[in-house]
């Protein structure tokens, strides 16, 4: 699927409506602001905003995926490649959730023996301040590979509306977590709270 395609349906199919992005969130319960980027390509809407922007935009889900108004006889073929392009979506972020946990452990087997090394071994002073150094730097850049890759993988989805998003980057290395929740701020509804990792929608 194409984000960017999408918005650009969706923009074109409000403009021939004669409606504001103010206009189009109002009636769907939701800011401007979620308009604006659904139109912008920043994200697919939200699963329980789908059906509802179809009916305001007059058009089907299928279409609204694909980005194009869909004739009857391909409508089938088109559901089938949208509901495949899910499932690959889905399977790449399971995939990058484990390329971060493989990373980060990678990082820290990386450091401790690093560690190690400038600890027990006999160096010169030069020599262990050099291993020592190498070991923050390969910390900074696995944490900070194994953090991207764990962002990108899915969405948060929030206490209080049930949204979808994904955090900016900012957010999530701020964020307080859990395992499976981070504290986040909703882009939706303003509520900031223990969001939920969703890997597929």
């Amino acid at each position: 699927m194409d984000q960017a395609k999408t918005g650009r349906f969706i923009t074109a199919r409000r403009k021939e409506l004669g409606l504001t992005q103010r206009q189009l969130a109002e009636q769907l319960s939701i800011s401007d602001k979620t308009v604006s980027k659904c139109e912008c390509g920043g994200g697919l809407p939200e699963v329980g905003l789908m059906l509802p922007l179809c009916e305001a935009l007059g058009v089907s889900v299928n279409e609204l995926l694909a980005g194009r108004r869909v004739e009857e006889e391909e409508y089938k073929e088109q559901a089938e490649a949208n509901m495949m392009d899910l499932v690959r979506q889905n399977q790449e972020n399971k995939k990058r959730m484990v390329l971060s946990v493989i990373c980060g452990s990678v990082t820290v087997v990386a450091v401790c023996a690093l560690a190690v090394i400038a600890s027990f071994l006999p160096l010169p002073a030069a020599a262990r301040l050099a291993v020592l150094a190498l070991a923050l730097v390969t910390a900074a850049a696995g944490i900070g590979g194994a953090a991207v890759l764990d962002a990108g993988a899915g969405w948060y989805q929030c206490p209080g509306c049930g949204a979808l998003f994904v955090p900016t980057m900012a957010e999530y290395v701020k964020g307080y977590h859990t395992l499976t929740r981070r504290k986040l701020t909703c882009p939706e509804c303003g509520r900031r709270g223990m969001c939920r990792r969703r890997v597929a929608r």
